[in-house]
């Protein structure tokens, strides 16, 4: 959390966004047209604040809702025109801060790093599928 504040700030001044907001657009960004309730399982956020995070984005016109092409009763969500714009604008702030991070650790260090990431969103993946 302390990692994502950091870059939190520059985007929450420069872009007018939160950290939930960021890390739903961030998801928007690679996996278009998904629910609401998939955009919380790939934050692995609490789902009443991505649901308030996705409310404040829509009403701000960053993202709109559709309509899944396999099930026309359910609603799915996609980064407008004008998300896209601030996404390509803070997507490669986020990845060189994180860079930046991660200059600081061995190559072994890294690779101890991405396997404990993992194995923690694993764990958590199937905590909240609970």
């Amino acid at each position: 959390n302390t990692l994502s504040q950091a870059i939190a700030r520059v985007y929450e001044k420069r872009f007018n966004l939160s950290i939930t907001e960021w890390r739903a657009m961030a998801v928007l960004g690679h996996c278009s047209d998904i629910s609401a309730r998939e955009v919380a399982e790939r934050t692995a956020m609490d789902k009443v604040a991505v649901s308030r995070a996705l409310a404040r984005l829509l009403a701000k016109g960053h993202i709109e809702r559709g309509t899944a092409s396999h099930d026309k009763r359910q609603s799915v969500l996609r980064l407008s025109e004008e998300g896209w714009k601030i996404y390509d604008q803070v997507a490669p702030l986020a990845l060189e801060h994180e860079q930046r991070l991660l200059a600081h650790l061995s190559e072994e260090e890294r690779e101890w790093l991405t396997r404990i990431l993992e194995t923690l969103w694993q764990a958590e993946l199937g905590e909240s599928r609970r």
